[in-house]
């Protein structure tokens, strides 16, 4: 019926859309959803042109980055990838899923973003540890990182800038800079504080 596996998703997707009504929040995950799945770049396959044309403008198209776990987020790559689908990605961060290996839990800062970041994406989702408890210094790191560009977009001459600051330690106006590790120390704080305020509850 379908000359391509995209036009026969976008077409799906979109009879889904609008029998919904057309929802605020309509998310579609693509089969290549990372630029290791379609090399060599998103800006050349076929595929995600297609969904870019045939998807309604209404419907977010999910994006995990270079990679399905992606140690760092580009700008550059946020434009590529919007000028691919027509619309801003929607980040799947798979930074801290360990679905793939439950004998590994990941309690490091947010890191490997660039900032000014926010602005070129249509939404963030964070796959986090299966272990409830241990999400508690990724979800903490991830507010912070979401402050800092909060404020970056408020003060646009520091928006996009990409440094080296930013996929380690910061430097600069520490206001208005994300530094993962002063992010990271806060969290151990409020942790620590959590573990103990639950430690006294009665029963504990």
């Amino acid at each position: 019926v379908f000359p391509s596996l995209a036009q026969a998703q976008a077409c799906v997707a979109n009879e889904v859309y609008r029998e919904l009504g057309q929802p605020v929040i309509f998310l579609f995950c693509p089969t290549e959803y990372c630029s290791s799945l379609c090399p060599p770049g998103p800006s050349q396959s076929g595929y995600l042109l297609t969904l870019g044309r045939e998807l309604l403008p209404g419907i977010g198209v999910i994006w995990t980055g270079p990679k399905v776990v992606s140690q760092e987020l580009s700008s550059t790559l946020m434009e590529e990838v919007e000028g691919v689908l027509r619309r801003q990605p929607v980040i799947w961060d798979n930074l801290y899923a360990n679905d793939y290996d439950c004998r590994r839990v990941f309690l490091g800062p947010y890191t490997g973003r660039a900032p000014g970041l926010m602005p070129r994406l249509g939404g963030l989702l964070l796959n986090p540890n299966c272990e409830l408890q241990a999400n508690f210094v990724p979800i903490h790191t991830l507010g912070s990182w979401f402050q800092s560009e909060l404020r970056s977009c408020a003060h646009p001459d520091y928006a996009g800038l990409e440094t080296a600051a930013a996929l380690g330690d910061s430097q600069g106006p520490q206001e208005r800079n994300y530094s993962p590790q002063e992010a990271l120390e806060l969290a151990l704080l409020d942790w620590v504080a959590e573990i103990n305020r639950q430690a006294l509850e009665p029963g504990r």
